[in-house]
């Protein structure tokens, strides 16, 4: 009797090396056409190197960043590759071996060095674009500045004045029309706390706040919406003494406990920086918000990707073994809260398919968008094994999902939407994708109202870049 397998899914593929560094390169055009108003720079942030000297990192959080630049023009698509070489990075490339702990792993080393390299900046999750400079994020420190159009790391950029090295984290937003940039992080030593931020268009923080918190939690993202920025801390508390000792790294030290601590909405004045309400709710986990928005009636709307509990951090390591077998499902949810009176009035899911990497056009942060782009799977995949291979566009008026198809064995990073520079009303998707089958990355222009067709442009990059977390997008000024 033919016992069948189950083919292993493809993606693991591009984790199974460091990636490649690769210097400023014409990209050729594999299919279609660049739309003529196309013109800026999509900018990608994620780990490239998930091992050094034959050691595998612990966490898919804990590899080195590497920032994809794409820059379109009048004479086509230059791409450019590279590690931000931070002091980290510097000091293991130089020791070919990893030394720094992370968010999943304990410094390596001797008993001097796991106590004396505590924490590697590792700047891999997201970007931030400013007039003069690049920002690669991270959760847990300052950001790196980088050169705009060589990737060139300049190093730590503090943004203030402020005393101290201040984390600033990886999702900040941007008001479209005043182009305030709000931010914030969280302070662990002492009492902790939550430290909010506003910066000016050049990304100088002008005015701060902090608030304190009931322990040390896990805040990735937030939401501006409208006069309100909105915080959700959900039941899940750091044990701060192992980690302190390194006897167990971050991933490991986080308790979920929905019996014991209620989840926790906080509303604040985006005016002020201060606290207007806190709400409690029923316990649920999230990494990522979609956008929010203020109603006539004074009402605060949000929608968020949510699961029902902590296993999507199990997924998260997995998938730095090219190999996962955890089950962790997202859908996209809706709230809606009355700041004033601190009551949560509707908590409900607007769609049922597992999907995560929400966002949506800039020109709508904080106001009532049309659309949220999403990173979704195929259906009838096991997504347990599978990462997510293709993406979609929600449209909040008729409750639909428009999916785009990618092909086999083709894997999305998250949808970013931009703005034609001709046509305001025009306006196209970008992804970058790898193709399992072709072992390579490719750079996949969409018309925004047609994501169920063809890409309308396909772009060739030299070597794989691996998926990442977050990206962004710069106009050409």
């Amino acid at each position: 009797m033919m016992i069948q397998t189950t083919p292993q899914p493809t993606w693991g593929q591009q984790f199974a090396t460091p990636a490649a560094e690769f210097p400023p390169t014409p990209l050729p055009v594999l299919w279609g056409k660049l739309p003529s108003g196309l013109r800026g720079s999509l900018y990608r942030n994620g780990p490239g190197r998930l091992e050094r000297g034959g050691r595998q990192v612990g966490h898919w959080f804990d590899g080195d960043g590497a920032i994809l630049a794409v820059h379109f023009t009048d004479e086509g698509a230059t791409g450019v590759y590279r590690y931000v070489k931070t002091a980290g990075y510097q000091e293991e490339e130089q020791a070919n071996r990893l030394m720094y702990g992370g968010y999943g792993m304990t410094p390596c080393g001797n008993l001097w060095e796991r106590f004396t390299k505590p924490l590697k900046n590792a700047a891999n999750t997201s970007v931030l674009a400013l007039p003069n400079k690049l920002l690669a994020l991270w959760e847990g420190g300052q950001p790196h500045g980088l050169d705009l159009q060589t990737l060139e790391t300049w190093g730590l950029d503090s943004l203030s004045e402020l005393s101290g090295n201040l984390p600033y984290s990886a999702h900040p937003k941007i008001d479209p029309k005043t182009g305030d940039i709000f931010n914030f992080g969280q302070v662990l030593a002492g009492t902790p706390q939550l430290m909010l931020y506003r910066s000016d268009r050049t990304g100088k923080i002008r005015q701060h706040n902090k608030i304190p918190l009931d322990g040390i939690c896990l805040i990735h993202d937030f939401v501006l919406a409208g006069e309100y920025l909105i915080f959700v801390i959900p039941p899940l508390r750091l044990q701060f003494l192992p980690v302190l000792l390194q006897i167990k790294p971050f991933s490991e030290a986080f308790i979920w406990q929905p019996q014991k601590t209620p989840t926790q909405i906080l509303i604040i004045d985006r005016h002020t920086l201060k606290l207007v309400n806190r709400i409690e709710a029923e316990p649920w986990f999230q990494w990522h918000f979609s956008n929010g928005y203020v109603e006539e009636d004074g009402t605060v709307v949000v929608d968020f990707a949510r699961y029902p509990d902590f296993q999507t951090n199990q997924y998260l390591k997995e998938v730095a073994t090219g190999k996962t077998q955890t089950l962790a499902t997202s859908t996209l949810w809706r709230m809606v809260l009355q700041p004033q009176t601190g009551q949560l009035l509707q908590l409900e899911e607007i769609l049922d398919r597992h999907c995560e990497f929400p966002t949506v056009s800039p020109q709508e942060v904080g106001k009532k968008a049309h659309y949220t782009y999403l990173s979704i799977h195929k259906p009838g995949v096991n997504r347990a094994v599978e990462m997510f291979n293709s993406i979609g566009r929600f449209n909040h008026q008729t409750q639909t999902l428009q999916e785009a198809n990618l092909g086999k064995n083709c894997y999305p990073m998250e949808p970013l939407f931009v703005q034609d520079r001709d046509n305001p009303q025009q306006g196209w998707v970008l992804t970058v994708v790898y193709d399992g089958d072709q072992n390579c990355s490719e750079v996949w222009v969409f018309d925004a109202e047609h994501l169920d067709a063809e890409p309308l442009c396909r772009l060739g990059l030299p070597s794989i870049v691996p998926n990442g977390f977050h990206g962004t997008w710069k106009p050409l000024s």
